[in-house]
């Protein structure tokens, strides 16, 4: 079993950066490929950002390409996502995901966590 835990949403105008973090416990992170998501009020959650197991190789969704970075220190057992020039279309609930598995883009993830709010004023 893993558990999940997000932390550093907030309020951000636009242009500002936030950066989010998901810390695991039970597990070795390592081993999993972790992602995010997020999901805006009446929208399907969507993929943002993916990082495979072992291999690290990194996935974005192209709306946000060039602006967010996944990564993962395997020491503190967190994964990170560093969201730089940010926009009102990217406030949303993010959620921090692992999957046993090397896919990156499904939905199909073995655990998530709570959420965090991001708010991007104009």
């Amino acid at each position: 079993q893993v558990q999940l835990v997000e932390s550093g949403g907030g309020l951000v105008q636009t242009g500002g950066s936030l950066r989010l973090s998901c810390t695991a416990s039970g597990r070795t992170l390592s081993t999993y490929t972790m992602s995010w998501f997020r999901q805006a009020p009446g929208k399907e959650r969507e993929f943002v950002a993916g990082i495979v197991r072992l291999l690290y190789n990194t996935y974005y969704s192209d709306s946000v390409k060039g602006r967010f970075t996944i990564s993962r220190d395997n020491a503190k057992n967190t994964v990170y996502l560093q969201m730089n020039n940010l926009k009102p279309e990217d406030t949303a609930v993010y959620y921090c995901a692992a999957r046993i598995g090397s896919r990156v883009m499904t939905t199909d993830y073995d655990y998530w966590g709570q959420g965090t709010q991001v708010t991007v004023g104009s």
